[in-house]
């Protein structure tokens, strides 16, 4: 049967807008698939300020000069809907302290590392709030170089945090630039220390242990870590830089310790695709 002209022109219509929409899918999903393998990473380098105390060591407060490293990986999953992104922040600092009539010193190195994951709420195109949590690992020491009895603190925590981000992307007079803020907060966690007094040798030479882990909350770790950002462009390359304000305070067997920083950094970014895992044949 031979169909009328204008019938096989309403089909050929038909069939060309459904390939058309077809089309415009495509690099809608294309792009989903690619911003799930973009992952951004970000090299910094800082110095600051540091405030530091521990009634282990000493009943005075120690403040100096803080020189911090950090290594952070970002990248969007395919979870949620592709709501979910993936973030690896780790950072490590040596500081240089001394007491107040500048008599003693301390020494310290610590390390701390977070991972975890944000679900993301676009507000609008360029703006975009985030919520999640983040396992905070911590670990390192403070060295008294007067003490002779007792005369290094070891720090040993782990944290389960809640943690917040508001990301801006924006232009000024047509130059891009994107600012972050992101706020972490410990709420709950275990910790090591030892009791006001107690050597290292009786916990690990003669096995008196009891005690020496305990559990942590905001009742007696209320501690806080913010960051700053902002990353433009310069010629070829995308630079960052950040504020990072460190409040770590713990009241645990009679022992008060603090660490208050304030860090400077500056460092590159560099955006790359994840490989496609090839099947086994």
């Amino acid at each position: 049967m031979k169909l009328p002209k204008p019938v096989i022109a309403i089909i050929c219509l038909v069939l060309l807008l459904h390939s058309s929409t077809i089309q415009a899918q495509l690099p809608a999903e294309t792009e989903g698939l690619e911003q799930s393998r973009l992952v951004t990473r970000a090299t910094m380098y800082g110095i600051g300020f540091t405030n530091i105390f521990d009634t282990y060591l000493s009943p005075q407060e120690y403040t100096g000069i803080d020189f911090r490293v950090s290594r952070e990986s970002m990248r969007m999953t395919k979870w949620m809907n592709g709501r979910l992104s993936l973030q690896s922040f780790f950072q490590a600092d040596i500081g240089y302290t001394h007491n107040k009539v500048d008599n003693n010193n301390t020494f310290s190195a610590l390390a701390n590392w977070n991972y975890g994951l944000h679900y993301n709420f676009p507000i609008t195109s360029n703006f975009k709030l985030l919520a999640g949590g983040l396992a905070d690992l911590n670990g390192g020491f403070v060295y008294n170089l007067r003490n002779t009895n007792n005369p290094a603190s070891a720090r040993a925590y782990i944290n389960l945090d809640a943690s917040g981000m508001a990301i801006w992307n924006l232009r000024v007079r047509n130059y891009p630039l994107t600012l972050r803020y992101q706020i972490n907060l410990p709420l709950m966690g275990i910790m090591f220390s030892p009791h006001y007094g107690q050597s290292y040798y009786e916990i690990f030479s003669l096995g008196n242990s009891s005690g020496v882990v305990k559990f942590t909350s905001l009742h007696n770790q209320p501690s806080l870590r913010q960051m700053l950002t902002a990353d433009f462009p310069i010629g070829r390359a995308k630079m960052r830089l950040a504020y990072i304000w460190d409040a770590q305070q713990s009241k645990v067997n009679d022992i008060k310790t603090h660490v208050y920083s304030h860090v400077f950094m500056v460092g590159f970014i560099k955006e790359l695709y994840l490989l496609k895992n090839k099947r086994k044949r």
